[in-house]
């Protein structure tokens, strides 16, 4: 295997060989260079706190790669799918797909929380269900899987993880994010979704509006609107993905009330 590549160097190597190896097939990814899978979950902090051996490396290489490839697989995609779609409309889902909530609401979906190495600090601080930190490991898993296998496959991976998000902005466009978030908040979680402006810019003819979305403890955003009513939808639209990818049940329970459209 090519020396360019880290080797594990800890006595529980074997250990967690097996435990990428499962997450890998529970994926149907096969790493023909495994470590760079190991690379991709791996935490700073893993490296940073105790001493480590000057070849083991984390993943912030691999999530600046990563950044890049799904943005351009997103584009890619969405440019192939809406042949009528103007410029805007691509951004604005593209915008909305690459988001944080999403991409980290992806990572839970698929268990990355479980596999990624982070130091005992980070762990103890909740960093398995840190935001940024989940959405930086699945982008460090694209930028990997790039590497390994090349642009075609790098595209192939993204369809596979946020495809059902992509679609869902597709199809449904002009739906009113908030009156369906706040009925499946009201039937499911027995609360209402709570929209708060973070930070207003530019002249008064040009203001560009930023909110965040609290629901249920947990606070989205922010996301930007040319107008508050527009960037409340924008926000209701994050956190309807969001929970969409959160679980299969949970995205039942939304079709059940948007019918097929966030299929």
């Amino acid at each position: 295997m090519s020396s360019k590549f880290h080797k594990l160097e800890s006595e529980d190597d074997s250990q967690r060989l097996e435990t990428l190896l499962r997450f890998q097939e529970s994926l149907n990814l096969h790493f023909s260079a495994w470590e760079l899978l190991d690379r991709a979950l791996t935490h700073r902090s893993y490296i940073n706190e105790a001493k480590r051996s000057e070849k083991a490396v984390h993943n912030e290489r691999l999530e600046f790669l990563g950044d890049a490839v799904l943005g351009q697989a997103v584009a890619t995609i969405l440019y192939n799918r809406m042949p009528e779609g103007t410029e805007g409309d691509m951004a604005r889902i593209k915008s909305q797909i690459v988001s944080e909530p999403v991409l980290a609401s992806t990572a839970l979906s698929i268990g990355l929380q479980d596999v990624l190495r982070m130091g005992r600090g980070e762990e103890l601080s909740g960093g398995r269900s840190k935001k940024a930190l989940l959405a930086d490991a699945l982008e460090a898993l694209i930028g990997a899987w790039y590497v390994d296998q090349g642009a075609e496959k790098a595209l192939d991976l993204v369809q596979q993880l946020l495809g059902l998000q992509i679609e869902h902005s597709m199809v449904a466009p002009n739906m009113d994010y908030k009156s369906i978030l706040q009925e499946y908040a009201q039937k499911h979680i027995k609360t209402l979704p709570i929209y708060s402006i973070g930070r207003a810019e530019g002249p008064q003819h040009e203001k560009l509006f930023w909110v965040f979305c609290k629901l249920d403890g947990k606070s989205y955003g922010p996301f930007p609107g040319k107008t508050k009513k527009q960037a409340e939808q924008k926000a209701a639209e994050a956190v309807l993905l969001a929970l969409e990818a959160s679980s299969p049940e949970i995205a039942n329970r939304l079709r059940s009330i948007t019918g097929p459209a966030l299929s």
